[in-house]
């Protein structure tokens, strides 16, 4: 079971995440890569809420891939270059994962190794 931890005695997270996931009954673990915008036709969209959007889809491959799905989410790390609309990846972020809050770091990185990349999203599961 995975369970949210966002202790009262500390100031709550500045969006829709948790401070941290507790797994406590994990029998398997998925790591993935860096998981990038590329459709699989080898396309890119260009603003990065569609580009967000298109990471998550390919999360959700992997994680069906896995017999995984949303809610064995227990970490995100998002890498997106500056000057982009923060909203809409949180916003394609809370679409996916459907209400649920795992723990969740952003980074904002000069670029990525393709240059029409704007967001690039790494997770852990459990189950």
């Amino acid at each position: 079971m995975n369970t949210e931890i966002t202790p009262p005695s500390i100031a709550a997270p500045a969006a829709s995440y948790a401070h941290a996931t507790l797994s406590t009954s994990a029998n398997r673990w998925l790591h993935t890569s860096g998981v990038v915008p590329t459709r699989p036709d080898g396309t890119v969209p260009d603003p990065v809420g569609a580009q967000a959007e298109v990471v998550w889809a390919n999360i959700g491959a992997i994680l069906a891939d896995a017999d995984m799905g949303p809610e064995n989410v227990v970490s995100v790390v998002t890498y997106v270059i500056p000057g982009q609309d923060m909203g809409a990846v949180m916003a394609a972020r809370d679409h996916f994962l459907g209400g649920k809050r795992a723990a969740s770091t952003l980074v904002v990185v000069a670029e990525l190794v393709r240059p029409e990349w704007k967001v690039e999203i790494a997770v852990v599961a459990a189950d």
